[in-house]
């Protein structure tokens, strides 16, 4: 046998377990997301036809965000939200001054007005606004499961020491937050649940999650 038909054995022969299970989480999100973004395609589309018809501008909403080891990457979602949102948050905030402790709390609000009626409420309650993300974890951006990759504003507001952590390993479409506490975690659980994960990661908690993120999908309780 040449030394070049023995190279592909020597190298998995070498492989770190950690090296190991790295490569499984990539098959095991190649596996599931490449079929269901072909199936959701269509829905997708749907979608954002409806969300152009009732209110003007992309379909998609394209925002940079922070990925594994620093990486700017662009996520891709569905917009529900309406153009002028970052106005409408403001003058929201100013004139109910009791919910501004709430947004600084959770950056979620169960009345947002920056929600296009009808579909954006529809897509957010059962998750469906990030389905185009799978488009991400095809390209290498995402995993199917890891830390939500969050606006700046909502990464500045954790301490140093677990940013870093965050970016250590590749933010995900779901995540052990999302199937437990969802919108009504606030910063410290949103931490508390992004570290045990991190620090206690293996291919069947991946699995968990992901079979519970069908359940919440299901019956959405805490989404707005």
């Amino acid at each position: 046998m040449s030394a070049a038909a023995a190279q592909p054995s020597v190298l998995v022969s070498h492989a770190t377990p950690i090296q190991k299970k790295r490569v499984l989480k990539r098959i095991l999100d190649l596996a599931i997301a490449a079929p269901l973004a072909l199936a959701s395609a269509p829905f997708v589309g749907f979608w954002a036809l409806w969300i152009k018809t009732v209110s003007p501008g992309p379909a998609l909403f394209l925002q940079e965000r922070e990925g594994k080891a620093g990486k700017r990457i662009v996520v891709y979602k569905l917009r529900t939200m309406h153009q002028d949102a970052g106005q409408l948050l403001l003058k929201y905030l100013e004139a109910n001054p009791e919910e501004k402790a709430n947004w600084l709390r959770h950056y979620k609000l169960k009345k947002d007005p920056r929600i296009v009626s009808g579909i954006g409420w529809f897509l957010r309650r059962y998750s469906l606004d990030e389905l185009p993300q799978l488009w991400n974890v095809l390209k290498g951006d995402m995993s199917l499961v890891g830390p939500r990759p969050f606006p700046e504003y909502h990464l500045n507001s954790f301490p140093a020491e677990f940013r870093s952590l965050r970016s250590s390993v590749m933010p995900g479409v779901t995540g052990l937050w999302q199937v437990s506490t969802r919108s009504d975690g606030d910063l410290k659980v949103q931490e508390s649940e992004d570290t045990y994960y991190i620090r206690n990661w293996s291919l069947w908690l991946d699995i968990y999650i992901l079979l519970r993120t069908v359940q919440t999908m299901i019956m959405p309780n805490g989404a707005y």
